[in-house]
């Protein structure tokens, strides 16, 4: 129980910190919420893609779309729209639904998984996390 504990810990400070790193890169700026968005997104991809192992990448791609893209419409429901906290909003872009998701950005995702991919498995070889 302690090493799962410990593990989704090191998972979550990877994805927390990495997504962080892509908002700065991609917006030049980020928020806690995003910080804490992909650090869940990391642990269960992580969880999920470890049980996919012999599955294509290109399997792999739309079911990391399908989970980020969930997490983040869960997240942007908790922060934009009950907290307030305006973090997002991309009720000007095509194909949103509420302002918190869009198909552009369910796409980047798919795109995202592929290194995600080679970092879970990275880190399961090294550390069976």
């Amino acid at each position: 129980m302690r090493k799962k504990w410990s593990g989704n810990c090191i998972l979550f400070a990877v994805g927390g910190i990495s997504y962080g790193l892509i908002e700065i890169l991609w917006r030049r700026y980020t928020h806690w919420s995003m910080v804490m968005t992909g650090g869940i997104c990391f642990i269960a991809l992580y969880r999920i893609f470890k049980k996919m192992a012999q599955y294509s990448m290109t399997i792999k791609c739309v079911t990391g779309s399908a989970v980020i893209t969930a997490v983040e419409f869960v997240a942007g429901c908790i922060f934009n729209i009950v907290m307030k906290l305006k973090v997002w909003d991309y009720s000007k872009l095509p194909m949103n639904f509420c302002g918190q998701i869009c198909l552009l950005y369910s796409i980047l995702w798919g795109f995202l998984s592929i290194p995600i991919v080679i970092l879970c498995k990275a880190i399961h070889q090294k550390w069976r996390l």
